[in-house]
């Protein structure tokens, strides 16, 4: 008995060097990864390269992703013309008729577009398919909308 408490702290000695090392490269510690703690303390980890969307069920409402809204849009004026909303990953908003600037982001499960000029205008699905809620300067994106249209992503991705 005498003779292995050396050899077990022995092999402690050299193997903590290795078990420490590899503790240090687990994916969790890699930059741009997701780490999922789940409640009885497991831990899944996910590059983020690996991830094309994350969908959040609360068991109320989907979460929607921001990419479900990137792209061109077609849309309708209120006054039967359309024109073209482009909304880029980085926030930034475009239209082709009006103050051609605005900022967007995912609240409530549609996509809020503010524009330079006050107008606000909601893209969000209803049903099987997408609308345009376009709000006037000075209203909210919860007031009565001044027009509800049809909206349609040009460049859609499959889901």
């Amino acid at each position: 008995m005498r003779k292995r408490i050396p050899f077990m702290l022995t092999l402690a000695m050299v193997a903590f060097p290795f078990f420490a090392l590899a503790q240090r490269t687990t994916p969790k510690d890699e930059p741009n990864s997701l780490v999922i703690t789940f409640k009885d303390g497991r831990q899944k980890t996910f590059l983020m390269a690996d991830i094309a969307r994350v969908e959040v069920n609360t068991g109320k409402a989907q979460v929607v992703s921001k990419t479900r809204f990137l792209g061109k849009w077609k849309v309708g004026e209120g006054n039967g013309g359309s024109f073209y909303i482009t909304l880029e990953q980085d926030g930034v908003a475009r239209k082709t008729i009006g103050s051609s600037h605005g900022s967007w982001t995912v609240m409530d499960n549609e996509a809020r577009i503010t524009w330079d000029d006050g107008w606000h205008d909601a893209i969000r699905k209803n049903g099987a398919r997408f609308e345009k809620a376009a709000f006037a300067p000075g209203k909210t994106f919860t007031d009565e909308p001044d027009n509800v249209t049809k909206a349609e992503n040009t460049e859609a991705q499959p889901l």
